[in-house]
């Protein structure tokens, strides 16, 4: 079947003419009434009412309307999942882990949306452990985690590193606390953090636990404003990067605590796997917008 027929034909039950289709085409008249006819010759039907004005498709050219337009709708996905030249449409699935979407999220995404506006952007927030786990399973395409203390991503990815954030411990100074301690001045206190899977908590955890001190979550919340107002609140101490304590509503309630020998910091990295032509253009986007934010370091890239 030739697709330039099908397009003539659904041009013309669209403009209700054969005039405005081929207006709408580019092409002449008899080019238009042609390539119509060639459509019926292949199928062996009528496609057209010609007795009707405006002109008005068969019983059987409804049907063929539908599935053409299908076709064609089909046809130019496929090309765009195969051509990078091609506008990209369907979706990018994007994984973001929470502490970073608070971050770095908002303009990039703007920026997506105006460049590519026929691209859906599907955001799924996550720790960065899952977020792997998705991409490993062709469930998202790319995802911005975060590593503590020197981990990396698998290497299987391609990975980029995008910034490098250290870790503040804060408590209310309602505590007691010295500004200056270490890992040992730490027992006896529960925690304020977020579940199982951030990485901030799994490097305090390693680190109480080589100290052979217990640890103890009094209370586990997601999002950092929420765990701030907590920590000020008395309720245990909690864990913040420095740029989203720098934001804080509360930071001027907090006592940042300086630990000699416990002093994290984390990576963001940008990983995906090899992309699809049709998503190459959107994230090379994605990743210079995330380059551009305050935060950002130069990046290290490291291909699988």
């Amino acid at each position: 079947m030739n697709t330039h027929d099908l397009t003539a034909f659904i041009a013309v039950v669209d403009a209700g003419s054969i005039v405005q289709a081929a207006n709408r085409l580019h092409l002449t008249q008899p080019a238009v009434t042609r390539r119509v006819q060639s459509l019926e010759a292949l199928l062996g039907v009528e496609l057209l009412d010609r007795q009707s004005k405006p002109l008005r498709p068969s019983s059987a050219g409804r049907e063929v309307y539908a599935k053409g337009r299908q076709l064609l709708r089909a046809e130019s996905e496929l090309m765009a999942a195969v051509n990078p030249a091609v506008e990209p449409e369907g979706e990018l699935r994007l994984g973001m882990a929470p502490y970073l979407a608070d971050m770095m999220l908002a303009t990039p995404v703007d920026r997506l949306r105006e460049a590519f506006p026929r691209l859906a952007l599907r955001i799924q927030t996550s720790w960065s452990p899952t977020l792997t786990a998705s991409l490993e399973g062709d469930q998202l395409d790319a995802a911005v985690v975060g590593y503590a203390n020197g981990a990396t991503p698998p290497a299987s990815f391609i990975a980029t590193s995008l910034a490098s954030q250290p870790i503040r411990i804060v408590a209310a100074p309602s505590l007691g606390l010295p500004a200056k301690l270490d890992v040992r001045g730490l027992a006896g206190f529960s925690w304020v953090l977020s579940q199982s899977g951030c990485g901030m908590r799994s490097a305090l955890r390693s680190a109480l636990g080589i100290a052979g001190i217990p640890f103890d979550v009094t209370v586990e919340a997601t999002g950092s404003e929420l765990q701030l107002s907590l920590v000020a609140r008395g309720a245990g101490l909690g864990m913040v990067t420095a740029e989203l304590l720098e934001r804080s509503a509360y930071r001027h309630r907090l006592k940042v605590l300086t630990v000699a020998d416990f002093r994290p910091e984390i990576v963001a990295w940008l990983v995906h796997r090899p992309l699809p032509p049709r998503l190459v253009a959107p994230v090379a986007l994605l990743l210079e917008e995330l380059q551009k934010l305050p935060m950002a370091r130069p990046a290290k890239k490291r291909r699988a």
